[in-house]
């Protein structure tokens, strides 16, 4: 009866957030991958966070092991098999968060949010706390094509009232993306998750990943008082900007701050005083690297800043081969970094 009753309050159990670390030497792991693992440890601990992949559970990793199987005969099946219908199930999905005694979560390739927006803007409209778990985040996803890759679908997203988006870097990073989404009960979440793998990031000298609950948090700091740039990236590109923040240093004597911002939300949600910790209104030089549309970026990037970001459609070719395409590289930000500063 207590769990019943705290199922239709919407209430999280004691120690539900108990939650496994990744090492290093997990990696490298997508964090769609990283995202299963964390989903199937919080269903052991909620029994009422139930939900469903639109045909594509195998790709999204958005299943709970031996968690049965939602049919006409089996009600206390938690996985939902929607089929292709998108729409459908972020429709149901916000039924079920309306009617009580259950969480729902309904995944899918981001570029499909397209199929479902009405839905999903429906859930933002009512403040529902549907979770939304979308992969295949980038033009990373490689050989599917421009059909499959989203570009404009991260600035979309962030425009609509009470939506939160949430890009992590790394395994840990999905792990605290995953706590702000439960913990988040006045609109829907969405995290945004990786088709590639990523490493774990090793976060010896390197900020807290816990940092995400407040939407960004310094990554890794500057070696001297104050940084002569900072670098501010989400997802796979947050690994980019923290490799360049190295060379920029070891080669051309430039002190770099790397800012993760998984969701611009959540940061923005925060007190002013911790806004300027992470990004010093007197350090102009801003350099933001999203595989994504730019649009947005210039509100934290500011009018002396760059950002290295998408305004064309994909292409068909493997992962890596798309960012160096698309000048997703270590050496694209060195150089655009050092255009910035003049040096």
């Amino acid at each position: 009866a207590a769990e019943l009753e705290a199922a239709q309050r919407g209430a999280l159990p004691e120690g539900w957030d108990d939650l496994k670390a990744f090492t290093a030497q997990d990696g490298p792991l997508a964090t769609r991958a990283a995202g299963h693992k964390v989903l199937n440890q919080l269903a052991t601990r909620i029994p009422w966070l139930t939900g469903g992949a639109a045909d594509l559970a195998s790709s999204t990793k958005a299943l709970v092991d031996d968690g049965g199987d939602f049919e006409r005969d089996q009600a206390g099946g938690r996985n939902v098999h929607w089929g292709i219908r998108e729409h459908v199930m972020c429709a149901a999905s916000s039924g079920m968060a309306l009617h009580g005694g259950i969480r729902p979560f309904a995944s899918s390739f981001f570029i499909f949010t397209d199929y479902a927006r009405p839905a999903i803007r429906l859930a933002a409209l009512m403040e529902l706390p549907v979770i939304y778990l979308m992969s295949h985040d980038s033009i990373g996803l490689g050989e599917d094509g421009p059909t499959h890759q989203p570009v404009e679908h991260l600035a979309s997203l962030r425009a609509m009232p009470n939506m939160c988006v949430i890009r992590p870097a790394d395994a840990n990073e999905t792990v605290h993306a995953w706590r702000a989404a439960l913990l988040r009960t006045e609109g829907p979440t969405m995290l945004v998750l990786s088709r590639q793998k990523l490493p774990v990031l090793d976060r010896t000298g390197l900020g807290d990943p816990e940092g995400v609950l407040r939407g960004a948090y310094v990554l890794a700091p500057e070696q001297g008082e104050r940084p002569d740039l900072i670098l501010i990236a989400s997802g796979s590109e947050v690994h980019l900007a923290a490799g360049a923040r190295q060379r920029l240093a070891d080669r051309h004597g430039i002190d770099a701050r790397v800012v993760s911002m998984p969701s611009w939300e959540l940061f923005r949600a925060q007190a002013e005083s911790y806004r300027h910790q992470v990004l010093p209104p007197e350090v102009r030089a801003r350099l933001a690297v999203e595989a994504g549309s730019p649009q947005g970026w210039c509100e934290w990037v500011g009018d002396a800043g760059r950002v290295i970001g998408i305004t064309r459609f994909g292409a068909s070719a493997p992962g890596p081969e798309n960012f160096a395409h698309y000048g997703f590289t270590e050496d694209h930000v060195v150089d655009q970094a050092r255009a910035l500063l003049g040096r």
